[in-house]
């Protein structure tokens, strides 16, 4: 018999997208429609039409899937800043300032399906445990942050700095906006005041030197 031919990799990578997704339909869906605690891993993976093995093949747990889309927020980052040619930021502000693009590129992502964004929000809002694992989530975005600044060669400690800066932006956009579709327009305006509070600052220690 011929030696069977390989599955390219892209391939691969197209089908295993695809299960995934299926996957999360079928939770986003069964949450909608009979709330977070009454479903179970064996539910998702029966309406995906998966096994529960395949299911642990891509989340470690059900509260996992509803948080996908930041595991494609860490995916983005990475990826911008792969293309993105910029400088060493030398200040805190010149730091923030270069995150504030990629901050604004994970909400349009994360709101790119608004209904789902909503969602989203509302379980958190519902669930103390899955806020716990929001907030850890979102340590993990922060130090993506800091790392995609300290790989441009921004000292440590700045980098740190200017990535809970940018993540507090973000986080006081999600407080401040009445609609999904207001996240990315509130978390600029945060980024807009971070920034000149920044600015201030500096020039009145400037001025009393």
């Amino acid at each position: 018999m011929p030696p069977s031919t390989p599955v390219p990799a892209s391939l691969m990578e197209r089908k295993r997208r695809l299960v995934q997704q299926r996957i999360i339909k079928a939770a986003d869906e069964l949450f909608a429609a009979e709330g977070f605690d009454s479903v179970s891993v064996s539910d998702i993976a029966a309406r995906a039409d998966v096994g529960r093995t395949t299911f642990f093949r891509y989340f470690g747990d059900k509260a996992e899937v509803v948080f996908a889309k930041e595991q494609e927020m860490l995916d983005a980052i990475a990826a911008f800043a792969a293309q993105a040619s910029v400088g060493i930021a030398q200040t805190a502000s010149e730091a923030v300032e270069q995150l504030r693009p990629i901050v604004l590129l994970l909400c349009a992502q994360a709101t790119a399906d608004l209904q789902a964004y909503a969602h989203h929000c509302q379980l958190l809002e519902q669930h103390l445990e899955l806020r716990a694992r929001d907030a850890l989530k979102m340590q993990q975005i922060a130090d993506k942050l800091s790392e995609v600044l300290i790989g441009r060669g921004t000292d440590e400690t700045t980098a740190v700095f200017a990535a809970q800066i940018a993540l507090a932006c973000y986080q006081t956009a999600k407080r401040r906006a009445n609609t999904a579709g207001a996240l990315t327009d509130k978390t600029r305006a945060a980024f807009e005041q971070a920034l000149a509070l920044g600015h201030r600052m500096t020039s009145t220690r400037e001025s009393t030197e």
